[in-house]
């Protein structure tokens, strides 16, 4: 920009010779850019490293959202479920679903050939004003199994007398709720459920999950072969870790500890930085647990979210890891042997956690 000024810097006095001073046009340059301040630049990388993460997280969580099978519909039983008690209850089973295994994957894996489905596992996670309890229940468990209608040839069945995992096969997902709120007085608020192939999936992608036995363990039917000692279990043998129960003294009792104790170690190794910081694990990670996961049909992504909040908090100490109380572990019936509830010390527990209070500690 250029402007006309008095070259006089007295305003207006002679120059030398004391003829006239002459204004005429002068260029005024602009001062040189100075650099972004330092203050200035970090506040720029923090604003683009906080929005990337925010961007990848939205898109991370609409492909999630996506992702879940929303099959299992809890309004099915609407009319003879039990009142709606305090905090949340969430039906946590592990199948025997083989959807997604090659022929050689199940022979590998030791886990045959069956139609149907199964439960290997079944845990009630409750949450609430005083924390989460992590619940298991054996499958062997002696129960009552409402009346029913079989989906595929649509035949009536009066309630009876079963194991609780003979709910699962007779009627799939839908009697198994029933079945356990029918037995526990715990309204299921969401069911969560995964097979072996994710379970197997799972696992690989946290890059296995160090485990520690007392003792050798070798049982033909689930495969396991493991010496006496510390191992790194990928996804086969972590299966059949969590399936074997023949070497166990308590049978299916063992079982489920030993299934709480590799999903407690699950749980940490998935939790460390080299796991849930790094995306290029973390993303197959999600995609395992996801890809064979069902769920209910109100199961949102806050809802499952939570669940795998409070699922870490109880593997890691802050909660409650409890089993149903039994009087029995080889309880004699017509459909074998059977895992007898305490019935006292069970409901017992069934209602503290329906009203939201904490576990008595002789039932922990």
């Amino acid at each position: 920009m250029s402007e006309w000024v008095d070259r006089n810097q007295n305003g207006g006095g002679a120059g030398f010779g004391g003829g006239p001073v002459i204004s005429g046009p002068v260029i005024r340059r602009r001062p040189p850019r100075q650099p972004a301040s330092r203050r200035r630049r970090i506040a720029r990388a923090v604003a683009l490293l906080i929005s990337v993460p925010l961007v990848a997280s939205a898109g991370t969580y609409v492909w999630a959202d996506s992702t879940l099978d929303r099959k299992v519909d809890l309004g099915k039983a609407a009319t003879d479920r039990p009142p709606s008690g305090k905090g949340t209850n969430y039906l946590i089973v592990g199948s025997d679903s083989r959807t997604g295994l090659s022929g050689a994957a199940k022979k590998q894996l030791h886990t045959g050939s069956a139609d149907g489905g199964r439960t290997d596992s079944m845990m009630v996670l409750h949450t609430g004003a005083h924390g989460s309890t992590l619940m298991s229940l054996p499958r062997d468990s002696w129960v009552t199994i409402p009346s029913f209608t079989r989906p595929e040839t649509g035949k009536h069945y009066r309630a009876a007398r079963n194991k609780l995992n003979a709910a699962y096969s007779l009627g799939g997902p839908d009697l198994l709720i029933r079945t356990i709120e029918h037995n526990t007085g715990l309204r299921i608020n969401h069911y969560a459920e995964i097979g072996f192939a994710g379970f197997v999936g799972l696992v690989n992608a946290v890059g296995g999950v160090d485990m520690c036995v007392n003792r050798n363990v070798r049982d033909e039917k689930s495969g396991l072969n493991l010496k006496k000692g510390c191992h790194n279990l990928d996804g086969s043998k972590a299966l059949a870790f969590v399936r074997q129960r023949h070497q166990e003294a308590e049978g299916d009792l063992g079982r489920s500890k030993n299934q709480q104790k590799f999903l407690a170690a699950l749980a940490h190794k998935a939790a460390t930085p080299g796991v849930a910081l790094d995306p290029f694990t973390m993303y197959p990670t999600m995609r395992a647990g996801l890809d064979t996961l069902i769920v209910d049909k109100g199961m949102e992504m806050p809802d499952l979210l939570s669940l795998f909040q409070a699922m870490k908090g109880v593997t890691a100490g802050d909660g409650q890891q409890v089993k149903v109380p039994v009087s029995s572990l080889g309880f004699r019936t017509s459909k074998g042997s059977a895992v007898r509830w305490d019935t006292a010390r069970a409901k017992k527990l069934f209602g503290e956690l329906a009203d939201d209070r904490p576990v008595s500690p002789d039932l922990r």
